[in-house]
């Protein structure tokens, strides 16, 4: 799920994150693996948001402006640490993606 500024905004508050810009070069490459996403670095790796209602299969109405957030690369224990992917995990964090009026 390809976020707005506002989303954008919100998320990294709400999940402690780094934003990946859209200017960095393993967008593409990440893109090719996961589709087009707004992704995130934390303590947890490398995450991506869905909506809740596609991911949880949970009604619209009842999860409306909600993500979930999913792992798709965990941090090693190498020094220096390196990301590596994985089949993709759903968390059990979510993020109100709302924009307030």
């Amino acid at each position: 799920m390809k976020l707005n500024t506002a989303q954008l905004e919100r998320t990294v508050n709400q999940l402690q994150a780094q934003a990946l810009p859209d200017d960095h070069p393993l967008i593409p490459q990440l893109n090719r693996l996961y589709g087009e996403h707004a992704y995130f670095l934390n303590s947890n790796g490398l995450n991506i948001v869905e909506p809740a209602d596609d991911v949880l299969d949970v009604p619209a109405s009842e999860m409306s402006a909600m993500g979930v957030v999913v792992n798709v690369a965990d941090w090693t224990d190498s020094t220096p640490p390196k990301l590596e992917a994985h089949e993709p995990e759903v968390t059990e964090n979510t993020v109100s993606l709302a924009i307030d009026a």
